[in-house]
């Protein structure tokens, strides 16, 4: 297994000539370019928004298959009004919508055991979801703590199990930079405000990822060449 990349590799790949323009592909259609996954975070004014944040909704399914994974009809209807929807809605109840991962007291909501780790495990664990539909659901409940993830940018990042613990703690390394650096990009690339860190790092990475990936034996992503300063 190839180890996490390592702060200075991810500031090196945000810092390519090409992120700017692939974030503005990807959120404004720039180019001709057309990615559904651009509306998941805005999409009915997002899914952590005060009136729905604890409730998996309808918009938060939508949402979700914007990214390229189908939900079951019985799935569905189980999250929107079924006992799944109802214990993940306990889940989310202990959960903040403005704790940002990264910050002091994320780690006890993401780590295992917390209530962020057991909606995941929930909804992981229920026939035909798994572990993609899981996380993309919870970083449309809680963007600032959950990111999106799947086989793509598990490549990536040379990642596998952990991966919220890890990238916690990578956000605190040398005092924030990795924040900063991903506030300055969703100002270059003028992103709408719904749009989290998180998801700035998420679709840099899958963007700069998803051409090469491969299903298996994947020697994942390819670093780019030192920027001269």
């Amino acid at each position: 297994m190839s180890q996490p990349r390592t702060l200075a590799e991810i500031v090196a790949v945000l810092d390519a000539p090409d992120s700017v323009g692939d974030l503005r592909r990807y959120f404004h259609g720039a180019d001709g370019a057309s990615f559904t996954g651009g509306q998941f975070d805005l999409l009915g004014g997002g899914g952590s928004r005060p009136e729905v944040a604890n409730t998996v909704t309808a918009e938060d399914l939508v949402a979700v298959e914007l990214l390229g994974v189908a939900i079951p009809a019985p799935q569905r209807l189980d999250l929107l009004q079924g006992p799944l929807g109802r214990k993940v809605s306990a889940e989310l109840l202990a959960i903040p919508t403005d704790v940002e991962l990264g910050e002091d007291d994320a780690l006890a909501y993401v780590i295992g055991g917390g209530p962020a780790d057991a909606a995941w495990h929930l909804l992981r664990d229920t026939p035909r979801i798994g572990w993609v539909i899981a996380g993309k659901l919870l970083a449309r409940k809680r963007p600032k703590l959950v990111p999106v993830y799947d086989a793509v940018v598990s490549c990536a990042y040379g990642t596998r199990s952990g991966f919220w613990e890890w990238l916690h703690g990578t956000l605190r390394e040398d005092d924030g930079a990795l924040a900063r650096r991903l506030d300055a990009l969703h100002r270059e690339a003028e992103l709408p405000a719904g749009v989290s860190r998180l998801r700035v790092l998420d679709v840099v990475f899958w963007m700069r990822h998803r051409p090469d990936h491969r299903a298996s034996g994947c020697p994942g992503l390819r670093l780019p060449d030192p920027v001269e300063r």
